[in-house]
């Protein structure tokens, strides 16, 4: 994990990357005052993504992974709102509405937590909680009230010139909850909102994002690694990392989900599995590129086993590794087929060919005389291979191995009316390939012989 002292992201990490005679020079020629408001100078300490972008914005999105400093970015937000250059000075909001999931998680993390409104305070203008009135009353006469998501209806009624949105992505009635808040916020010159969430592909963020009048800033769990324990960080990279959870909850990546798609992030993430049983058979699937250029489509080859001892209800497949090439001849890319067999012990190489035809094996054979090859013909659209494929998902039938993020990423644009994503789903085709010949078509063999005894 990199220090601060070599990779600085704010300007407090400029100077401890600063020879220690600059540090102590720039420190020694604080004023007394200047240097007992620096810890609560914000602008000092903050990483790019936890300041507010410039312009006539309506809403300001922080995405990021877990850990990556949205609390303390939204708490130094509101604290720009509703201070004065004194601590009796009023600011440029006096009304502020504080929205998290649960009345306890805005209490507890955005009021109260260790990056919360309070702690981010100085001694001279630190506000009140007076839970009784679920509001925080700052020296100046500021108001904050604490709404929860679960009550859209309680924000009806009132009105402020600021909010402070947290976790907004997790809001079980967040679009409910959303409009009665923009209705709200409805006094000063420009009122705005602060949006604080670890990314998921919801309606509600979704459309947020999209809005003209939103700015967005994001950052992965990495960039605060200065203020996180190095043993979370090394587990949870070792955990999660190469992993669609890893994508969302680590790099703050908002995934996304075609309308009506096959198969969906949630469903993915729970796919996972850090590695695979012993096995029955191997294969490496192939969809090969028609054409050989920069912008040519790629060459899926994924490599996909499967344990199938007992009845097909008992059988599991696994997805082991993603192989696939851009850009490559039809040399390279059944090289990297041929090796991906060899590497994983497989039993043989499938692949599409519809368009290669006899070319497929020929290539295959240049790199590899004796590589055991069957050859798969289409029949039916993407589309219509790909729904028992789904049908294995819903069963639980199918782990994920890290590493895999491009291929759920094309499983997650697939619908019954054909791919949303852009090019060819080449890493789903593969995919598809090796599934119909490790468990679809073995399962049906296994029927017929009792469907012939009924």
């Amino acid at each position: 994990m990199t220090s601060t002292r070599c990779a600085p992201r704010s300007t407090a990490d400029w100077l401890a990357c600063a020879p220690r005679s600059q540090e102590a020079r720039f420190l020694n020629d604080l004023s007394r005052p200047a240097y007992a408001a620096l810890p609560f100078e914000f602008s000092f300490w903050a990483m790019d993504h936890q300041m507010p972008p410039p312009g006539d914005w309506r809403a300001w999105v922080i995405l990021g992974g877990r850990g990556a400093g949205k609390t303390r970015a939204g708490a130094e937000w509101v604290r720009a709102q509703v201070e004065g250059p004194t601590a009796l000075a009023p600011g440029r909001a006096s009304r502020v509405a504080l929205i998290g999931e649960t009345y306890d998680q805005v209490r507890d993390v955005m009021i109260r937590g260790d990056s919360g409104i309070i702690a981010c305070s100085p001694p001279d203008r630190r506000p009140i909680w007076k839970a009784s009135e679920r509001r925080l009353i700052w020296p100046n006469g500021a108001e904050a009230q604490a709404f929860s998501a679960h009550d859209p209806e309680a924000l009806r009624g009132p009105q402020f010139d600021a909010a402070w949105a947290d976790e907004l992505a997790k809001w079980k009635k967040g679009e409910d909850t959303w409009d009665m808040l923009q209705f709200a916020l409805r006094l000063g010159d420009q009122p705005q909102v602060c949006v604080t969430t670890t990314p998921r592909n919801v309606d509600v963020l979704r459309q947020l994002l999209n809005s003209p009048s939103t700015v967005q800033t994001s950052a992965p769990t990495s960039a605060n690694a200065a203020n996180l324990a190095q043993s979370f960080l090394a587990e949870v990279e070792n955990r999660y990392g190469g992993t669609r959870l890893g994508q969302q909850e680590l790099e703050g990546a908002l995934l996304g989900e075609a309308d009506g798609a096959l198969w969906r992030s949630t469903q993915l993430m729970a796919t996972q599995v850090k590695r695979a049983p012993p096995l029955t058979r191997v294969v490496v699937a192939v969809d090969p590129a028609v054409s050989h250029h920069e912008k040519s489509d790629a060459c899926g080859i994924l490599v996909v086993g499967a344990v199938t001892e007992g009845p097909p209800k008992d059988w599991r497949a696994y997805v082991l590794a993603d192989h696939t090439v851009t850009g490559a001849s039809p040399l390279e890319w059944a090289t990297a087929a041929v090796n991906a067999a060899r590497d994983h012990n497989a039993d043989r190489i499938v692949a599409e060919v519809n368009q290669g035809g006899a070319l497929v094996e020929t290539v295959l054979r240049q790199v590899d005389g004796l590589v055991p090859f069957k050859p798969r013909h289409a029949r039916k659209g993407k589309s219509a291979r790909a729904e028992p494929v789904a049908a294995l998902y819903e069963q639980g039938k199918i782990r994920h191995l890290p590493g895999l993020q491009a291929l759920e990423d094309q499983m997650c644009q697939m619908t019954p009316q054909g791919y949303q994503g852009q090019g060819s789903p080449d890493r789903l085709d593969a995919l598809v390939w090796a599934l119909t010949e490790l468990m679809i078509d073995p399962a049906q063999s296994f029927a017929m012989p009792r469907a012939r005894s009924l």
